[in-house]
């Protein structure tokens, strides 16, 4: 599929941003996101491993609709722990006895 991101052309296929993607270590996602395999990508870091360019030339949008078109799984915003659920700083101090951020 040809579409194009920060003004440049790329010819795109779901198998070779499968490949491209394969061994790299997903970031923390903050901002929207894909599902690539079994993990899930900050669209930004997906868009400079297969383009090659820098973050900053091209925006989460442009990279969204190429990998929806792709038949990637794309997601607008992280998904949150509800609340109640032990987070790893509300277990530490549930551990060592101190009030902890909800106790306050």
């Amino acid at each position: 599929m040809r579409c194009v991101i920060a003004r440049y052309p790329f010819d795109l296929t779901k198998t070779g941003v499968l490949a491209s993607m394969k061994g790299v270590r997903p970031e923390i996602v903050t901002g929207e996101s894909v599902t690539i395999g079994r993990r899930r990508y900050p669209v930004k870091q997906v868009g400079q491993v297969i383009t090659r360019q820098d973050r900053r030339d091209f925006t989460a949008g442009e990279v969204t609709r190429a990998m929806a078109r792709l038949g990637f799984t794309c997601h607008d915003r992280p998904e949150t722990a509800p609340m109640g659920v032990p987070t790893p700083l509300r277990t530490a101090s549930a551990l060592l006895g101190g009030a902890g951020p909800m106790d306050v």
